[in-house]
């Protein structure tokens, strides 16, 4: 468990609710109660938050030390030169890609920044990540061959990844370290409940966005908001920047169709990961949602719990689960949706964290059926 200070997680929250015309001057404040700016960065750096407290350090005026805000500043710039060569590479993937005929739409990454923080500096960049058509896969792992890719997945004689639960094939171009992941399905949790969440789920959505003067596909914000909350949900809400995403993402959208949100969250499966997300959001950032929707989360048991779990485990426990006999992922779904998942026979297929308990040989491995309710109580039991 970390052992934050809590002037440091203080500061951090406030820059995450930096709104109103005072945020900048209570920020300036919080930075005078750090002692320890090394352990503030490193912190900063485990929640992805290193842009925005450079920004928002830098705006308020804060006094801090001379070395502190040159290491800042260079993480900054850093991360300014990463997003430039990710916004150069993703239009140049997207231009190969249409010239192929292959459909394609970037999710994350520095067209999330550009659409819903107006500049793509102020979320630390990362890979890329863009959507396809499964069927176009092969095509399109062409195009980044040539590009100088190499492809990392391992791959089975269907020219899919090996194993069948993957959804997503990472190409790394050892030349300069650039990242992209090519997905055709979004998936909440393991093991998966099979949805048909891909391409076609997404295109009625689609829309177009400016990324340094070119138009590139982008997501409406209702679908957006959807994904993001799940994205955060399913690793239990480890980052603060996650929860940053949506809370830019709802103020930078006031005009936001919930009523989108709330239907296509339910028709997908995604009702409670959704609410999840925007209660912390809400709490956390301070953005702004409807009384309306907001009391129609909070009205949730499930979902007001969790968010009360995440949001006091954040920095001193970030990424743990909740106690209790319901496993987290079974949580996150309705009571449709966990019947199916209970009769699909999808929850008490083995994995590795079964095989882990005890090594059987191949001609017993039917035995993993039988352990594995046993492991699941065992690992939600108080201990």
């Amino acid at each position: 468990m970390a052992n934050n200070a809590p002037a440091d997680c203080a500061l951090l929250r406030a820059i995450a609710h930096s709104r109103g015309n005072d945020s900048e001057l209570r920020i300036s404040d919080l930075a005078g109660n750090v002692s320890n700016w090394d352990a503030l960065l490193r912190l900063a750096e485990e929640h992805r938050m290193m842009p925005l407290l450079f920004a928002h350090l830098a705006q308020s005026g804060a006094k801090i030390p001379a070395g502190t805000f040159e290491r800042l500043q260079s993480a900054y710039q850093r991360n300014l030169v990463i997003s430039m060569a990710n916004t150069a590479e993703l239009i140049a993937l997207l231009n190969s890609f249409e010239d192929a005929g292959i459909q394609a739409i970037p999710f994350k990454g520095v067209v999330l920044a550009k659409s819903v923080y107006g500049e793509p500096t102020l979320r630390q960049a990362g890979d890329l990540d863009i959507l396809i058509d499964v069927r176009d896969l092969p095509r399109a792992g062409s195009i980044l061959f040539e590009r100088g890719y190499e492809l990392k997945t391992p791959m089975g004689p269907d020219g899919l990844p090996a194993d069948p639960d993957y959804f997503e094939c990472h190409f790394e171009r050892p030349g300069d370290g650039m990242i992209t992941e090519l997905r055709w399905r979004f998936d909440l949790v393991q093991p998966k409940f099979r949805r048909n969440l891909g391409i076609k789920w997404v295109t009625p959505y689609r829309r177009v966005a400016s990324l340094a003067g070119v138009e590139v596909p982008d997501l409406a914000p209702e679908l957006l908001l959807i994904l993001l909350a799940m994205h955060g949900s399913k690793h239990n809400w480890a980052r603060l920047l996650w929860i940053c995403d949506i809370g830019q993402l709802l103020s930078s959208h006031p005009s936001l169709d919930w009523r989108t949100v709330l239907r296509e969250s339910r028709r997908a499966g995604l009702w409670r990961s959704t609410a999840l997300g925007v209660l912390l959001a809400n709490r956390i950032t301070g953005c702004q949602v409807p009384a309306k929707v907001l009391h129609s989360f909070e009205s949730d048991s499930s979902a007001n719990a969790l968010a009360l779990h995440f949001e006091n485990c954040l920095f001193d426990a970030p990424g743990s689960l909740p106690d209790g006999s319901v496993p987290y992922n079974f949580q996150l779904f309705g009571f449709w949706d966990r019947l199916g998942l209970i009769l699909s026979g999808e929850l008490l297929r083995p994995n590795e964290r079964d095989r882990a308990v005890v090594a059987l040989p191949g001609w017993l491995g039917g035995l993993y059926y039988l352990i594995r309710p046993f492991r699941i109580l065992w690992d939600r039991s108080p201990r």
